[in-house]
């Protein structure tokens, strides 16, 4: 979320709302001037009252997209299908590979070469949205869970403004197959490769 208010994004953020009342990032926003709230989940005992508050206090803000950052509650179908088409995620993994918690000691334990991070519509299927945009890193042979997160971390910070960039200046549409397609983007040339080949 820091990343993003300091992108210097298109974009008007109005609100930074979180679910938790000592999360950095309320300091964070209002020392940018951006309105802060919160919605405590711990106040509702069925996770659908949750989001009915969380999706009256969006509303409010009358929004044209929501932008999880950092958002680790899993939200209800009802909710996800109200913000259709305008709510993104960013997701520490090469999705589809690795969906849900741990991604990096799951990428670790897989044996994997490339990991990464994925920005991506959010649709009622956890971490299987239309992606926008991907980066990736190689996995190095001494990293650990911290590590390979840090490198990953860099990464995150510089897709998650670009596709926002991408959504503010209407260049991102959803196909009738279900792709997010950008219009006047190119398309990587080059390769990852890891372990790179003999000279």
């Amino acid at each position: 979320m820091e990343a993003l208010l300091a992108a210097g994004l298109p974009a008007q953020i109005c609100a930074v709302i979180s679910n938790d009342p000592a999360a950095k990032g309320l300091d964070t926003a209002a020392g940018h001037g951006v309105a802060t709230a919160v919605v405590n989940h711990r106040d509702y005992a069925q996770r659908a009252d949750f989001d009915a508050a969380l999706a009256k206090a969006i509303d409010a803000q009358n929004p044209d997209l929501v932008v999880l950052a950092g958002f680790m509650r899993v939200l209800t179908e009802g909710f996800v299908r109200r913000y259709r088409g305008r709510m993104i995620n960013i997701h520490p993994s090469l999705l589809p590979s690795f969906p849900g918690l741990h991604t990096h000691r799951q990428a670790l334990a897989a044996g994997v070469r490339v990991h990464g991070c994925t920005v991506h519509f959010v649709t009622p299927q956890l971490d299987h949205g239309p992606i926008i945009i991907q980066a990736a890193v190689p996995v190095l042979p001494d990293d650990d869970e911290t590590t390979l997160a840090r490198r990953v971390l860099a990464e995150e910070h510089r897709i998650y403004p670009q596709a926002l960039r991408w959504l503010c200046e209407d260049r991102v549409t959803l196909t009738a197959d279900g792709r997010a397609n950008i219009s006047g983007a190119h398309p990587a040339t080059n390769s990852l490769l890891s372990p790179a080949l003999d000279a």
